[in-house]
């Protein structure tokens, strides 16, 4: 690898946006930006023909056209995860989320605020969800009517089980919904092989679009149920998915720029070669973060066994003249935004692998965190012992 110093750095990064090495938003092709330069209206046929088509490849993605619709929905992806609890889980159900990161602990507060009854299953956030422990759950307690599972858990990175936590679920008749929002459409979720109620994703992830529009997927057998049962007027599942079928259009204003340059972006990721090509170039983003991040003395948080190569935490440098805002700060002078960790026990920050970048870039962000070291008077980025 060629070395980049730090005066060449800074001449690069000054003919392009910063890097954003984050589990969302994320870096877009010029492609996708160009896509926003157009005003489309809401209830126009071209526009809605962009609505059906976006749709269509979405179910495409996860080969759910003979067991699932999927529902487009305005806002971030957190609110798309809050709609299809109360559209899927009844006002008496029980849901039990397994809890191994931040991300679990905000889908059990949305459930909680929403009325209904919610326990916690805790484990380790270093530690993936356990299969074992989620069957002796549901024999213990039948009354528990849905699980929540997080498939990326990236306040660490963890990479949950979602096939065997399917199986558990399917096996005793429970419901399953699925905060895929990390790991859709770049991690294989193929609906004939899983079993769940709601899968949960959004724009601004691994699809590479921009943020603003959450989607959720519904299994057909489920989906006469959903009628009445959110409380919310702007964020009902089944009254948008309904209004949709009936007149292609959306309920309440769209979030036109969003939907197109999603779409555009779909087009991208289906030339690509779909998500095993998308798998494929962000495990080569997450091989040359970590070796290059080892090579200066970072250590990750993860064992490599449950890692996905979504998103790394690693452990901050155990120098005491380590502060993460100057840390950031340095950095991001060489164009690249980095995300501070999540977990609460130690202290860490943490790399996106995700979003319209390669190798390349990959190794010319580690390039930047060695010379915010350097500035920083840092010798190696080793945590303390």
């Amino acid at each position: 690898m060629a070395v980049i110093t730090g005066s060449s750095l800074r001449r690069k990064i000054m003919d392009r946006d910063k890097i954003l090495l984050t589990p969302g938003p994320l870096t877009t092709t010029l492609r996708t930006k160009l896509a926003m330069l157009r005003d489309w209206g809401s209830w126009d046929a071209d526009f809605n023909a962009v609505t059906a088509g976006l749709r269509k490849s979405l179910l495409d993605i996860v080969h759910g056209h003979e067991t699932h619709v999927v529902v487009p929905l305005q806002g971030s992806g957190t609110f798309s995860v809050e709609a299809a609890v109360a559209a899927v889980v009844p006002h008496d159900g029980h849901v039990l989320v397994l809890d191994n990161g931040a991300y679990c602990k905000r889908a059990a507060k949305a459930a909680t605020l929403m009325g209904r009854r919610c326990t916690l299953s805790s484990f380790d956030e270093a530690a993936q969800v356990s299969p074992a422990t989620l069957d002796a759950s549901l024999t213990a307690d039948p009354g528990i009517t849905h699980v929540i599972l997080i498939h990326c858990e990236t306040g660490a990175g963890v990479l949950n089980p979602l096939q065997d936590i399917s199986d558990v679920c399917a096996t005793h008749g429970k419901g399953l919904i699925v905060d895929a929002m990390s790991s859709f459409a770049a991690l294989e979720i193929d609906a004939r092989k899983l079993r769940f109620d709601a899968l949960v994703a959004a724009s601004g992830k691994c699809l590479e679009g921009v943020p603003g529009m959450g989607f959720v997927f519904i299994r057909k057998a489920i989906l006469a149920g959903c009628e009445g049962r959110s409380q919310s007027l702007a964020m009902d599942l089944y009254e948008q998915y309904a209004y949709m079928e009936k007149t292609t259009q959306w309920r309440f204003t769209p979030p036109t720029h969003v939907v197109v340059a999603l779409a555009e972006a779909v087009a991208q990721f289906e030339e690509e070669g779909g998500q095993p090509a998308r798998l494929a170039r962000y495990t080569g983003n997450y091989r040359t973060l970590v070796d290059g991040m080892a090579a200066i003395g970072f250590k990750p948080f993860l064992d490599p066994a449950i890692q996905a190569p979504i998103i790394v935490t690693f452990h901050a440098p155990g120098d005491p003249k380590y502060d993460f805002k100057t840390f950031y700060t340095a950095a991001r002078a060489r164009g690249f935004i980095l995300y501070p960790g999540k977990l609460t026990q130690i202290e860490t920050f943490r790399v996106g692998c995700i979003g319209a970048i390669g190798a390349n870039e990959m190794a010319q962000a580690v390039q930047a965190v060695a010379l915010a070291l350097k500035d920083m008077g840092i010798a190696s980025g080793a945590p303390a012992l």
